[in-house]
């Protein structure tokens, strides 16, 4: 294995980069210049975005929602977070969750969870306040940014204020009543012709919080992140930028899972190359290398179960990889990007225990156990892929894009009880994804993008190799399966998009709607076995373990509707609506982790020096739910939340919101039900009652 890391890790050296974005770089000079930013996907850019895209709101413009990686998501449409307390979230896109989401910063960077339980999802790895926007493509549309399922979620860190040369910064504080939470960055930038520096660090400091019942949530924890980001233009067309972050979380509370978080380590660093304006038919040529590595460490300290075993899990997870791309035009009409990219993902740990109590009988000397959590297992993915787009006419575009992916996947210290499940070897799956869309415009206030794709998802490291785990929803072990065919998401789209001049005090209307279906080959499921049992705890319920495997029929239909009226010049009235609709056809029944219709409505106003407004949410009663994952129908919840932001002076902005201002008690269907937790039944854990936030910001 390490021979190939190393091999893999000497090659993405030289691999490349996503997207490019174009922005101006100084206003004191007689002669502006461009700098190419090789973070983002989406660019304005009718030709070259992919279809069916969403740019979520520019949060470092608006500072007015409490400052919890959940709220990044939480009012994009269409999107839902699976929760197991304050820090272990993870976002979901119509049912599409964990590896059938691809998840990565700054066009194609990654970090992948050391633990089992995913307690340190990608998201925990950067601090929300260094979050931009998000960039969403919302299924399988492209083949550029890696092997892609149910869509691509990119987190686009702020970059570099190029308007002014020398040095520049912020510095913000944020508060949350609701747990008495802190949270503080600084940020300092020094810009120049040749390059440019980025610096920033942050503190946060999160307490339990109330529901709306007022009962305590153990959810508290506390992490230090810091990052350093350099550029050097070599020349207008030519740049090169190195990034190094690291996080470190300490005394994280997960309310719904097994187990604590003692301490999260991530060590994440990127370069990104990009080459413009080659030649008349090589346009450009990008290039993207990253590592990431995650040291995690839980134990059951201070739950129920420690009287009777304690136990300690340390593991971590490498994630490597890289990309190269080269941008042609053979002509005018036609815009082509072919290239290479890469990613290893290898995990190892174990877990101790120290058992003091066996069959109700306390032990004389307690009896030390040593489990292997992830048995030195890598996964290796390259794939080589071309995505063209042809100009049908002035306002009509055609995009068609293919892909083949070489996954590798081997488990090299095996459990002798999985080793005698499995004929264990090195395994390799040769996959093909692609797509095809159209995007037109109508006219000037009307667009209509309709397409289809053909998403390929291998097995992930969970459900090939884990060895009888707890990682659901459910009390059951799980066992992995090395065998599993890829999960192929066969997904057709249609939207709309329209922006209608109003008269009369109405400035605007705009509207934005995507229907979607989705027919699913070989899904991935924990199935029970009734010929195995469990193997830790044997006198405990359930008494047989599920086995992962793969489903012959499945689907997923649903839509996401937006309208806006735009008046006064500054105010506005939004709605949007969300809707999933999932069937497994095998088991008769719901897929896992569908969340219910939602709508939402807002009235609010914008302006330069302040901005406000008002959200109601309502969530429906689900009750087409998963049964053989634990799953229990949820009722319904109305909620709202109050925003508002001022610029009360030149560079100082303030912003402050009221959160469940009703106060209400309630549990979104995705959050996962309490565990181990001594004054807590097994129900889904509640959400934060009315939480009151402030944060302030300076600008220098």
């Amino acid at each position: 294995m390490k021979t190939l890391y190393s091999v893999l890790l000497c090659a993405l050296i030289t691999a490349v980069s996503y997207g490019q974005e174009q922005k101006e770089t100084k206003k004191d000079t007689t002669k502006q210049k461009t700098t190419k930013l090789t973070e983002v996907i989406v660019t304005g850019n009718l030709k070259t975005d992919p279809v069916l895209t969403i740019v979520s709101n520019k949060y470092d413009e608006k500072i007015v929602q409490p400052k919890n990686v959940a709220d990044l998501f939480n009012n994009i449409n269409g999107f839902s977070v699976i929760k197991r307390g304050n820090y272990a979230i993870d976002p979901s896109f119509r049912g599409a969750q964990y590896e059938q989401l691809n998840i990565q910063y700054d066009g194609g960077t990654k970090a992948m969870h050391a633990c089992p339980n995913r307690m340190d999802p990608i998201t925990t790895h950067i601090i929300p306040e260094e979050i931009s926007k998000i960039e969403i493509i919302k299924g399988p549309y492209t083949v550029r940014y890696g092997a892609t399922f149910g869509g691509i979620v990119n987190l686009v860190t702020q970059k570099p204020d190029f308007e002014d040369y020398g040095l520049h910064g912020k510095v913000s504080g944020g508060y949350e009543s609701n747990g008495n939470s802190l949270v503080n960055l600084i940020q300092l930038q020094y810009i120049k012709d040749k390059y440019d520096i980025v610096a920033n660090a942050g503190y946060r400091d999160f307490g339990n919080y109330e529901d709306g019942d007022g009962i305590e949530i153990p959810s508290s924890f506390r992490s230090t992140d810091y990052g350093v980001r350099i550029g050097y233009n070599f020349s207008e067309d030519q740049r090169l930028q190195a990034h190094w972050r690291q996080s470190f979380g300490r005394d994280v509370l997960h309310a719904a899972l097994p187990m604590d978080t003692e301490y999260d380590n991530s060590s994440i660093i990127s370069l990104d190359y990009s080459l413009d304006n080659i030649g008349k038919t090589v346009k450009s040529l990008t290039a993207k290398a990253y590592y990431s590595y995650v040291d995690h460490l839980m134990t059951n300290t201070n739950r129920p179960s420690f009287r009777m075993m304690e136990a300690a899990s340390g593991v971590d997870a490498i994630t490597a990889g890289g990309k190269i791309e080269l941008n042609w035009k053979p002509f005018e009409k036609l815009n082509i990007f072919s290239g290479l990219d890469a990613m290893y993902i290898a995990r190892d740990g174990k877990r101790t225990r120290l058992v003091k109590v066996m069959n109700g009988n306390p032990l004389p000397t307690p009896v030390e156990f040593n489990d292997k959590v992830w048995q030195d297992s890598y996964i290796t993915d390259i794939g080589v892929f071309t995505e063209a787009k042809y100009s049908l006419g002035a306002n009509t575009f055609f995009a068609a894009g293919l892909r083949y992916d070489n996954v590798t996947s081997d488990i090299q210290d095996p459990e002798a009880d999985f080793e005698a499940m499995y004929d264990l070897e090195k395994r390799t799956e040769h996959n093909i994804s692609g797509t095809v869309s159209v995007k037109k415009r109508v006219s000037d206030k009307f667009t209509l993008e309709t397409a289809y794709g053909r998403g390929v998802r291998s097995a992930n490291m969970i459900e090939r190799f884990i060895n009888h785990f707890t990682v659901g929803q459910d009390p059951y072990e799980y066992i992995g399966n090395p065998d599993l065919k890829a999960e192929v998401n066969n997904q057709f789209e249609i939207g709309f998009k329209s922006n209608e001049p109003l008269k009369n005090g109405f400035n605007s209307f705009r509207y934005e709607t995507s229907f979607y279906y989705s027919f699913f080959e070989n899904y991935i499921v924990g199935i029970v076995d009734e010929t195995l049992t469990r193997k830790f705890n044997p006198m405990a319920e359930p008494r047989n373990p599920k086995v992962f495997r793969n489903l012959d029929e499945a689907y997923k239909t649903g839509f996401e509707t937006m309208a806006r009226i735009d008046f006064l010049d500054h105010y506005y009235f939004k709605s949007e609506f969300s809707y999933v609709y999932a069937k497994n056809k095998d088991l008769g029944e719901s897929l896992p982790l569908t969340p219910p219709f939602t709508t939402r409505v807002s009235i609010g106003i914008n302006k330069t020096k302040y901005w406000a407004n008002i959200q109601y949410n309502m969530v429906s009663k689900q009750d087409n739910i998963s049964r053989s994952f634990g799953e229990t129908e949820t009722d319904g919840y109305q909620t709202l939340d109050i925003r508002l932001g001022v610029k009360p002076i030149k560079n100082i902005t303030l912003g402050v919101a009221v959160i469940n201002a009703l106060d209400e008690a309630y549990n979104n269907h995705l959050n996962f039900s309490f565990t181990n937790q001594a004054d807590f039944g097994s129900t889904p854990i509640t959400e934060p009652g009315r939480n009151f936030s402030a944060f302030l910001q300076y600008k220098f």
